[in-house]
This record gives C-alpha cells, structure tokens and sequence, in this order.
C-alpha cells in the first residue's frame, strides 16, 4: 500500500513538473515572436539608487525575438532583445547627453545593448498559461559581456478580438527584471563621483506577436 502511494505521488509531481514546463494552448510545436513594435508600447527601464539622487532612464527603441515549444518551455526557450544606447532618456537633456558619452555608454562606439538567453534554471506555473521563469542570460554593455540571472513573468495570449487591438496573431507578454554594476562593464563615477550607483536595476515590459 506504501510502495503504491509513493508511485502516485511520484507520479504525480512528474505530471506536475511536466505542465509547469509548457503553455496549456490549442497550438503546438515550435514558435517565434517578434517583439518590435511600430507603436513603441515595448519599453526597457533602468533604475540607479546613488547619494545625492535617484535616475531613472527609459527606452522604447526595443527590438528582438524569443522562440519555443509550446509544450517544453524550459529546454526550448531560446531570444534576444536588443535596445538602442541613444534612445535612452532620463527626463534631463544634458544629462541624457552625457550618458551617451565616450566617458559612459559611448553610444556612437556601441550603439545597442542587448541581453541573450543562455540558459532557463527554473520554470513555474503561475496561473493558467502564466509562467514565472529564472534564466541566465549574457548581458552585452560597452562592448563587454557578462552572465546575469534574471526573473521574468510570460503570459501566453491566444489571439482574440481584444489582443487584435494590441497586435496580430497569438502573443506573448514578458515582464523582466535583474541587477548589474556598471563596473563590471568598464564603467565608473570618476566623472561625476556618487551622482549614479554601480548597481542599477534594469527591467523590460515586452510583447511580441506570433512570427507567421
């Protein structure tokens, strides 16, 4: 009776493991989204906690694609998004100039920053087709690549009259976040010292349109 109950619940934790993987839709097979958006909607975040004041700067310019199988996300996930260093703005023109300077983003040397899926460590169910993923993705900044863990929500919307509005086709909604330090890609307050933090927090609200 024991041996029999453990199967069950083995099974069970499998079966679960299995759905938290997948998008519970009519679709199957591989898919590619497109998240470039003529309507700007995309947008990419950066937030810096320093001493004498907080800055948040923010893009629309933001282009890329995801791709996966609608029944095994976690092995299949594979995407880049990509934003336009000049396309950044924090509310202060100078400031914005600056930015773009050799002595920080160099925007005219490296004129995108870009985060790629490496690897997805974990997958959760959320709600119905409501998936919580942890991935590792490489970070591209200055020129400099490094490895940074972020935590991301995909929501899969089958297309309705209501996603129609939005845009064509099925469509997947990503909201992601992680931390880097300026640092680690070169970046320095010698400039202007304690005015914008090492860390920054960065996050993306993107929806991308099914690929036909």
């Amino acid at each position: 009776m024991f041996k029999a109950l453990s199967r069950i619940v083995l099974l069970f934790c499998v079966i679960t493991n299995i759905n938290a993987q997948s998008f519970n839709i009519p679709s199957k097979g591989n898919q590619i989204f497109d998240f470039k958006d003529t309507q700007e909607r995309n947008q990419a975040t950066f937030y810096s906690e320093a001493r004498y004041e907080n800055i948040t700067g923010i893009t629309n310019d933001v282009w890329g694609k995801a791709s996966f199988d609608i029944k095994d996300v976690k092995s299949t996930l594979n995407g880049e998004v990509s934003i336009s260093t000049t396309s950044i703005k924090t509310g202060i023109e100078k400031r914005d100039e600056h930015l773009r300077s050799v002595s920080w983003l160099n925007s005219e040397k490296y004129p995108s920053i870009t985060f790629k899926i490496k690897e997805i460590t974990r997958v959760d169910q959320a709600e119905d087709n409501v998936l919580k993923i942890v991935l590792l993705g490489e970070f591209t900044l200055c020129g400099k690549t490094n490895l940074v863990y972020a935590n991301a929500t995909m929501k899969y919307l089958v297309e309705s009259e209501t996603t129609k509005q939005i845009m064509s086709g099925d469509l997947i909604s990503v909201a992601a976040r992680f931390d880097i330090k300026l640092s680690d890609f070169g970046i320095t307050n010698s400039m202007i010292p304690n005015r914008v933090g090492d860390k920054i927090r960065i996050t993306a609200n993107l929806v991308g349109a099914e690929s036909k």
